[in-house]
């Protein structure tokens, strides 16, 4: 496992009061952390790794800008058609004795990516994908999912498909700080977009998504060029580390150095759980993670 380092990212401007409410009234118990599942989306691009990030509405514990995900859901547990690696392999991934449990993550991850963007890693057999994913019959499948009209198990056999857990891939483990009002206990998952498939977003949710090459989104960290695109009150004029959790950032720092998509993907990652802390530097509050370092140099100061 490379070497842990200590990083410090920018507390964002939507977590100020609860942090300032936690040291002010000294430690208390956190909040129970909700299950959630998150799936970076990746593609190759001849500028380098590319992945797909959206705005969330609301104080979202994934950050203002993430990857598709969100919580888990009771319907994440329903019978449902299962090609590629068995739960049991699932959990023995994940690090954990709890099978049920990563079984409804990647449930969960999987239903989370189609509601949000419309791909869908499922198909008839393990040989294949369902195709064009992106005409009104599917968008108002989605809507009827992410307003649970309808199961994704129901949309699922409906069609005769069975979920594909073998296009999933384990990233890592993320829980919210003890401060935060909103808890998230995130497992991340990366894929690769089906052949004849491709993101858009819900129609009645969705304000801004978009394939980002990850280099350029590192590179440009220090400017607020990416919150001004997206244009909305609580994104314009903040840099990088305002607009994301510091896990997402990590993520990308990984995605700006990896050569492409199968090696990003092939990368031997070992079942830990990172959390960031918070702690005051320079009478500044900020976030403390323990985590790799992926990029040259000492910049352990995260702006």
């Amino acid at each position: 496992m490379p070497q842990l380092a200590r990083r410090l990212f920018v507390l964002p401007p939507d977590l100020e009061g609860a942090a300032r409410s936690w040291l002010e009234h000294g430690e208390r118990t956190p909040r129970a952390a909700s299950l959630a599942s998150s799936v970076v989306l990746l593609r190759d691009a001849p500028t380098g790794l590319e992945t797909w990030l959206g705005y969330r509405p609301g104080n979202s514990p994934l950050g203002v800008l993430a990857f598709p995900g969100g919580s888990l859901d009771a319907s994440d547990d329903d019978a449902v058609g299962w090609l590629g690696p068995t739960a049991q392999h699932w959990a023995e991934q994940m690090g954990t004795d709890d099978v049920g449990l990563a079984r409804r993550h990647v449930v969960g991850a999987i239903r989370e990516l189609f509601e949000e963007t419309g791909v869908l890693l499922a198909g008839p057999d393990l040989s294949t994908t369902v195709e064009a994913t992106s005409t009104p019959e599917w968008m108002r499948a989605r809507e009827a999912v992410a307003n649970q009209e309808k199961s994704f198990t129901d949309v699922l056999a409906k069609r005769g498909l069975s979920i594909r857990t073998d296009l999933l891939k384990p990233l890592v483990n993320w829980l919210s700080p003890d401060f935060t009002h909103r808890r998230f206990n995130t497992r991340y998952f990366a894929a690769t977009v089906p052949v004849n498939q491709q993101p858009t977003l819900l129609a009645s949710k969705g304000v801004w998504g978009r394939w980002v090459c990850a280099s350029k989104v590192i590179a440009d960290r220090d400017t607020t060029a990416l919150g001004d695109e997206v244009g909305q009150e609580n994104t314009v004029g903040l840099k990088l580390g305002q607009l994301l959790v510091p896990g997402s950032e990590i993520m990308l720092e990984k995605m700006a150095a990896a050569n492409g998509c199968i090696a990003y993907l092939s990368y031997k990652r070992k079942a830990h759980v990172y959390q960031p802390k918070l702690v005051e530097e320079d009478g500044t509050l900020m976030l403390e993670v323990e985590a790799a370092k992926t990029v040259a140099g000492e910049p352990q100061r995260e702006r």
